[in-house]
């Protein structure tokens, strides 16, 4: 799999307030020409929030593409040019009301790698205070409380469905296995 693939051009189809359509025609390794379409996004950053009696916090919120509400770990996109791990502790006090100066990394992936360039840092914080929710004016936002085995029965009985949390909580069971 050494044999480069050629970016030719880059045309740009749609230009929205969080993501970007572009179609890429590269050149493959064989000489022909294909064109790729690729959602292009500034990444995300996600945060499994632990409370001093191990239960993690949970948002509860409107998702368009699943038309339902979806527990999720919390997350955000980025800003331009902004640290994830500066983007995690923000969503966690956005929509948790907690905030916290204890945050580790865990890990990062692609969040859909055959269709977008979505990159997502996923963090733990522990030594949560209470702060504040402040919420986007396109955010409704209820918080619930488990046990990471709790939540880890929910991945496999398909309460939970959404990919960033899944990943974290699976890592942090991992890491706090020791499983490397």
């Amino acid at each position: 799999m050494e044999k480069k693939i050629e970016r030719l051009e880059r045309k740009e189809v749609f230009n929205g307030k969080r993501v970007k359509l572009v179609i890429d025609k590269l050149r493959m390794p064989t000489g022909k020409e294909v064109n790729w379409e690729l959602v292009t996004h500034p990444g995300a950053a996600a945060i499994i929030p632990v409370d001093n009696e191990g239960n993690i916090i949970m948002v509860r919120q409107y998702r368009n593409a699943a038309d339902d509400y979806v527990l999720e770990i919390p997350a955000g996109g980025l800003e331009v040019g902004e640290d994830p791990s500066i983007c995690a502790k923000r969503e966690l006090e956005e929509e948790t009301g907690y905030k916290s100066d204890n945050i580790e990394f865990l890990l990062k992936f692609y969040s859909s790698i055959g269709i977008s360039d979505e990159m997502i840092s996923i963090y733990v914080a522990t030594d949560l205070q209470e702060s504040v929710q402040n919420l986007d004016d396109d955010e409704y936002v209820t918080i619930e409380r488990y046990k990471l085995d709790e939540l880890i029965n929910m991945i496999y009985t398909g309460e939970l469905t959404d990919c960033k949390t899944i990943t974290g909580l699976l890592a942090y069971k991992c890491k706090l296995e020791g499983i490397k």
